[in-house]
């Protein structure tokens, strides 16, 4: 079949698939967070961690909450990895080292998944299961939780309570994460992937040559890592190793689940305040970015300039031949608009404007359709700005979904939209002053800023994907990129949560003649034009020095 019609099948099999979902899973989380009812499972935990399900929370003990638990999370997967040599299936690993360790923990606790380290040569099995995998379950609930807290700040009225932390945390992880990846777990194993408790072993390779291979529970950790939008890589190769992803089929379905719970969470946000009309419009703002970020990496991808291109036909450099420039650019564009980081391909070997679409998607923080739960959090607070927006133009005090948008509401959204890019350039700055940082950088001129500007957006914006080519091992990288991971989580979170407890106090609105209808193709346009000059443009004189400058060379 001709690849350009093959990749034109996968993506146009990848929409009916999410479209499908769309629905029967944005209706059964909605129904998950407004449901009365505990299992026997959540009501055991309740009562093991001391909490009273049936009482809500107030925005500033939610956030407490938020916090406390993310402090714990990165304290105990911080020993863990401390004492590995002391624990069962270390595989003789020796106990990981200060600086990788916070970053790490910092990492996988913020759902960024970023790894400064190999992880078939550094963690152990019991390490990998029971630290970075469950993690990788409560990071994606967590965002969930948040996003959760923000649509009942829309729905509810004259209330100072935004529901509790602990049972949305304990509810989506029981009911939905890990029923699916059980399910897509043994799909895994029966597309190939391995899933066994095997430490290294010694083969002989095709050219006579010896390697160690290292097995592990591969497939049960392939799809949380997808699922939850976290990306972290059980090999270094990530999803570009054949253990991890053997074949275009589990190429596809990779693809498809790290973007279908965040493309059905507009869907629960329509029906959980009773306008399902809100969440076509959300999600078809998110559709538009997500096939324009997809068509351009493509295209960009099959330009073949100069004769090792024109021989191998694209820009094959750093992919794998069994998925080929549709399957590579595809995951590319998916991964980065979402938090999830995993890659199958060298982002590094991209070409420079392909490069500069794949920093540009998460410049874009991550909306389109953004990790589980981050995503549509982003998105509502820039519809936010965008009602403000249309309200300054013609003179009416600004309201959406029936709520005064006043100057505290867009205060908070205002801090929530600048925070993630001023950490993004500062950090970016900062790096690129010492002269000793700069020495991390494999290439030089706009290429090497890139590196370092992909690496400060990565992680601001929780994506965990690396540019590559930049050496983030030493102690000044690890504390660096671990602190942004961590501010670039939490402080979005305050303001998202303080949004929410001010909207859930405010007395309804009536909608009036002059009111913005927020559901029609008038608002889509104008929210995306928002994400683009509003958020966008912040990062163009950066973009104009790394991606855009080696690209129009």
């Amino acid at each position: 079949m001709n690849p350009t019609l093959a990749g034109l099948l996968q993506a146009l099999l990848l929409v009916a698939a999410l479209a499908l979902s769309h629905r029967p899973l944005g209706d059964y989380l909605a129904h998950l967070l407004t449901s009365g009812k505990h299992l026997r499972v959540e009501r055991g935990i309740y009562r093991l961690i001391g909490v009273n399900g049936d009482f809500d929370q107030r925005w500033t003990a939610y956030l407490r909450s938020v916090f406390a638990f993310s402090a714990v999370s990165v304290l105990f997967l911080y020993a863990f990895q401390r004492l590995q040599n002391h624990l069962w299936l270390s595989l003789g690993f020796p106990a990981v080292s200060p600086a990788l360790a916070w970053s790490t923990a910092a990492s996988f606790v913020t759902n960024t998944n970023w790894q400064s380290y190999s992880g078939e040569s550094t963690m152990g099995h019991l390490v990998q299961m029971a630290g970075l995998a469950v993690q990788n379950f409560l990071s994606a609930a967590v965002g969930i939780a948040v996003v959760a807290a923000l649509i009942r700040g829309f729905h509810r009225n004259r209330t100072d309570q935004v529901g509790n932390f602990w049972v949305d945390l304990v509810r989506v992880t029981v009911r939905l994460l890990l029923p699916v990846s059980v399910v897509f777990a043994i799909v895994f194993v029966a597309a190939g992937m391995i899933e066994n408790l095997h430490a290294a072993t010694q083969v002989t390779t095709l050219s006579g040559g010896s390697q160690r291979i290292t097995g592990g529970p591969v497939a049960s950790q392939e799809v949380i890592k997808e699922l939850g939008t976290n990306g972290g890589g059980f090999y270094n190769a990530n999803s570009a190793h054949p253990f991890e992803n053997p074949n275009p089929l589990t190429n596809w379905l990779e693809i498809y689940l790290l973007l279908v719970i965040s493309f059905s969470l507009p869907r629960t946000f329509g029906t959980m305040i009773g306008d399902r009309r809100q969440g076509y419009a959300i999600v078809a703002v998110m559709a538009l970015f997500w096939v324009g970020s997809a068509s351009l990496l493509t295209f960009f991808e099959w330009q073949h300039s100069g004769t090792a291109l024109r021989a191998a036909g694209a820009a094959m450099e750093g992919k794998e031949v069994r998925l080929g420039i549709a399957g590579s650019a595809l995951f590319a564009s998916s991964t980065t608009l979402t938090s999830t980081g995993a890659v199958n391909s060298a982002h590094d070997s991209l070409s420079p404007l392909g490069g500069g679409v794949a920093v540009f998607d998460m410049m874009l923080g991550e909306i389109a359709p953004g990790g589980t739960g981050s995503g549509l959090y982003g998105m509502l607070v820039l519809a936010v700005v965008t009602v403000f927006v249309a309200g300054l133009m013609v003179g009416r005090t600004p309201g959406y979904l029936g709520k005064k948008l006043g100057g505290r509401e867009m205060k908070f959204a205002s801090l929530y939209i600048l925070t993630t890019p001023a950490i993004v350039l500062v950090g970016t700055g900062v790096a690129m002053t010492f002269r000793g940082e700069r020495a991390a950088i494999l290439n030089s001129g706009p290429h090497g800023f890139t590196e370092v500007l992909y690496a400060f957006t990565s992680v601001t914006n929780n994506n965990g994907s690396a540019f590559a080519g930049l050496t983030t091992t030493s102690t000044w990288w690890n504390t660096a990129l671990g602190l942004a991971m961590l501010f670039g989580r939490l402080l979005p979170m305050v303001f998202v949560l303080a949004l929410a407890g001010s909207l859930a106090r405010q007395k309804p609105v009536p909608v009036t003649a002059g009111t913005l209808p927020t559901h029609r193709p008038l608002f889509v346009g104008m929210l995306s034009g928002v994400v683009l000059i509003v958020v966008g443009l912040t990062y163009f004189p950066a973009l104009a020095l790394g991606p855009l400058a080696e690209g129009l060379r």
